[in-house]
């Protein structure tokens, strides 16, 4: 069967590019290896800002989708002494109901044409004269193998990265994620006996011991219920995060007489996107082409932007009658102007929470080394100045932390740096090589000056 466009995975990525692009009166089908009941189904945090259902100038679901308003997060030190309240447009947002959201965003797709393979696992792309040109599939109910033909193929199939994995090295589209760059999660819906008092915020947990390189957090619901969990970073011999999460979560008050409703395993690519997501025929998106906050391990809001930007660039390269990298090349202009950037800025700031020792977390945000202004640009990815008072740089020599001090002042710097390279993103895909080296040169010194 030939098609214009087949988009693995109807995910928040897929859907959307799915939607964008039959809306311009394009044949596009969506392969899921998922029943269609089940779409929308997902570990995950569940958290979606506000503002990206604006960006995308999508109206606010009003069936049971958006479970709960949420008015901005705190941030709790290692010792719990210290809490930094997060509030800002970028960070109220609602807490989903993910399998009624991911229902409302296909039925988006399908009410604009889009076609729907169900039960359908993608198994590898094809390939001819240099170009994607389709996949072959198994149909998972009665086993049957199948070829889709297409102009554009998209994937968005997760983490997992189905297409991403088996693209030849020309095409300048990394195979591989460092496990480094990846969070193991565990997550759990639970029902507790009563609602928590702080139930209009999202809690962060900062703690090495608990979570090294990563977090706990304690999501609100509606109905006395939470979605909780935890991400360690899969540095070497990292521990398992079900087992953590029993130890140091679990064991919490909070938690006492609780019912476990639902839980699972995932993994999270908290690092910068892809530097490059296009090639001939194929474009990347979602957790697929690492489009996920590395600091707070949100994918859904940068999905669906990528999707949607994704599906315009494709649909102005299909007028053209052309879909080679350097037509489709403009996706990876405007997502890097738009969130990739801030995306690569994050990911330096993340080297600093995952190798900084709970002490210097302690001591950084009770003697505001580190503030909640400091950390709130740092989330929106602007550029911000360490007001350190002479008592505060005091204090720190006397404890011995001023290694702390210069690995916050180097963070700073080389966020700026990264700030500035990612303005002068490439064009076209004819510089690419240059910037991809200095892309690479940056992030190896910050690992070697801040990730140590």
């Amino acid at each position: 069967m030939k098609l214009d466009v087949i988009v693995i995975g109807a995910g928040t990525a897929g859907c959307l590019a799915a939607k964008t692009i039959a809306e311009a009166g394009l044949n596009v089908c969506l392969v899921e290896r998922k029943r269609r009941e089940e779409i929308g189904e997902k570990i995950c945090g569940d958290a979606l800002g506000e503002h990206h259902l604006k960006t995308l100038g999508l109206e606010k679901p009003q069936s049971g989708e958006l479970e709960k308003r949420i008015e901005g997060i705190k941030i709790y030190s290692p010792n719990l002494e210290t809490v930094f309240t997060i509030q800002h447009e970028d960070f109220v947002g609602n807490l989903l109901n993910r399998r009624l959201f991911g229902q409302w965003l296909l039925k988006k797709a399908l009410d604009s044409g889009t076609e729907l393979y169900d039960l359908t696992q993608c198994t590898k792309p094809i390939f001819e004269k240099g170009y994607v040109t389709g996949i072959t599939a198994k149909k998972l109910k009665t086993g049957e193998n199948i070829e889709l033909k297409g102009k554009v193929i998209v994937d968005a199939s997760g983490f997992l990265a189905t297409i991403r994995h088996k693209l030849p090295k020309q095409m300048e589209i990394e195979n591989e994620i460092a496990n480094e760059d990846v969070e193991a999660c565990y997550r759990e819906i639970r029902q507790l006996k009563q609602e928590t008092a702080e139930s209009k915020y999202c809690e962060i947990y900062l703690n090495q011991k608990a979570t090294p390189g990563g977090y706990t957090w304690i999501f609100p619901k509606n109905g006395a219920k939470v979605n909780t969990g935890m991400g360690i970073c899969m540095r070497p011999n990292f521990p398992n995060p079900k087992n953590q999460f029993y130890k140091h979560v679990l064991t919490r008050p909070l938690f006492e007489g609780s019912l476990l409703l639902d839980g699972g395993s995932w993994y999270d690519p908290t690092r910068r996107p892809l530097d490059n997501m296009v090639g001939n025929g194929v474009a990347i998106l979602g957790d697929a082409a690492s489009l996920v906050n590395p600091i707070h391990g949100g994918g859904i809001g940068p999905s669906m932007l990528s999707g949607h930007l994704a599906g315009k660039t494709i649909v102005e390269a299909m007028e053209k009658g052309d879909v080679s990298k350097k037509s489709l090349w403009p996706y990876n202009c405007k997502y890097m102007e738009i969130y990739g950037g801030k995306q690569a800025r994050l990911d330096i700031f993340r080297l600093l929470l995952i190798t900084s020792k709970d002490e210097d977390l302690n001591y950084g945000m009770n003697f505001k080394l580190l503030t909640e202004e400091d950390v709130l640009k740092a989330g929106l990815g602007e550029d911000f100045h360490l007001n350190i008072t002479e008592t505060a740089k005091r204090v720190f020599r006397g404890m011995r932390r001023v290694r702390f001090l210069n690995k916050l002042r180097l963070t700073v710097n080389i966020m700026k740096q990264v700030k500035i390279h990612y303005e002068n993103y490439p064009k076209t895909p004819n510089h690419f090589e240059e910037w991809k080296t200095e892309t690479e040169t940056l992030f190896r010194l910050a690992r070697s000056k801040i990730g140590n």
